[in-house]
């Protein structure tokens, strides 16, 4: 439901396969890198026994929802094959459906082929960082296969997005982006859909932050909000620190995330964020007026 001081309706619910997934109370993404190059943990999963180990950890700690990225995204990250990221990815799906067969699965993948073999392997959501930008063919993927769509706001490449930072109105051209990506989605027949703003992708330090402390305008758009801010070099840049050092910073960054509207926080550090979501969910319930 929307709030009480707002003339739209968010939806906040995800049909998963045909079981809701409500979105009222925010969740949380454990990511799982299966690459070598990732900012932050890059090499550390990408086996399927350390796959594994991972992915009883996540859950342990409590979270809801594991995304699985096999293509780094990091800011100049290197171009590989739609065979290489098949290769680190599908093993790990078929291996997590097995073992772990109540799991919530995310595919982090902007290849509609990709998609629909992760899918098919077991998993439940798309996390396309392009919106669709990078594969035309994504769109009506998505509709086929009646899957819940994250969609996010990038501009040209993993590889060229730090140069692409040029905007009149930040906050104006994302409802805009977001606005006719919704609509095109819906001729579709697609419904399920979660907006993330993409911090760090093709915006300054200063812009993220801008971002950050205007999230609640995003609601307009009538869906759930992810925040993606974990160890990224919006913090660590900022603090004069490193990724490995971030964790504090990212805790703070994502308090602020939840107390602005995030609906779900995409995040390394899963037991420090269900930490983090009590807390806020605490003060929320503590300062309602009986």
């Amino acid at each position: 439901m929307a709030d009480k001081n707002t003339v739209f309706q968010q939806k906040l619910t995800l049909n998963v396969r045909g079981s809701i997934l409500d979105l009222s109370k925010p969740k949380i993404m454990g990511i799982i890198n299966l690459t070598p190059d990732s900012f932050y943990d890059g090499g550390k999963n990408n086996s399927l026994e350390n796959a594994l180990k991972k992915t009883e950890e996540l859950l342990a700690e409590g979270v809801n929802i594991l995304d699985l990225g096999a293509y780094s995204t990091r800011p100049g990250a290197e171009h590989i094959s739609e065979e290489t990221e098949y290769e680190r990815l599908i093993p790990v799906v078929k291996a997590i459906t097995k073992e772990f067969p109540t799991a919530l699965i995310s595919v982090d993948t902007f290849r509609s082929g990709i998609a629909k073999a992760a899918i098919g392997e077991g998993a439940h959501l798309i996390n396309d960082v392009s919106a669709g930008e990078l594969d035309e063919n994504m769109f009506q993927t998505i509709a086929e296969l009646k899957v819940p769509y994250i969609l996010m706001h990038m501009r040209g490449t993993p590889k060229t997005m730090a140069s692409l930072t040029d905007y009149s109105d930040l906050l104006g051209e994302l409802t805009q982006y977001f606005t006719k990506k919704i609509n095109q989605l819906h001729d579709l027949g697609v419904q399920d859909l979660v907006i993330d703003p993409g911090f760090g992708f093709a915006k300054t330090l200063e812009q993220n932050y801008k971002l950050l402390a205007n999230l609640n305008a995003l609601k307009i758009l009538g869906y759930p909000i992810l925040a993606a801010l974990s160890r990224k070099s919006m913090i660590y840049k900022l603090l004069e620190t490193d990724a490995e050092n971030a964790l504090n910073g990212t805790t703070a960054a994502n308090t602020i995330a939840l107390m602005n509207g995030a609906n779900i926080l995409r995040v390394h550090d899963v037991k420090e964020a269900v930490e983090t979501l009590k807390i806020v969910e605490m003060l929320r319930s503590s300062s309602k007026i009986e």
